[in-house]
């Protein structure tokens, strides 16, 4: 009894760390990209973003910027 007992205990701890050992890419993708939404959202938070100002006008003229006297 206590060597089947010892034989479940084994296997199960190896199925376990096998699949832990699978999970570890998957969690720590999860992990970093809580992460940089965390940070992003912290940071836009106390950085204030400037306004984007208004698109000059386009010329209507062309030819070169500073008008010759002659």
């Amino acid at each position: 009894m206590l060597g089947v007992l010892g034989f479940v205990m084994s296997g199960t701890m190896a199925i376990g760390g096998v699949m832990l050992y699978t999970s570890i890419p998957s969690m720590t993708k999860r992990y970093v990209n809580n992460l940089k939404a965390d940070l992003t959202k912290t940071i836009l938070e106390q950085v204030p973003v400037p306004e984007i100002p208004e698109m000059p006008q386009l010329p209507t003229q062309t030819g070169p910027a500073i008008k010759s006297p002659f």
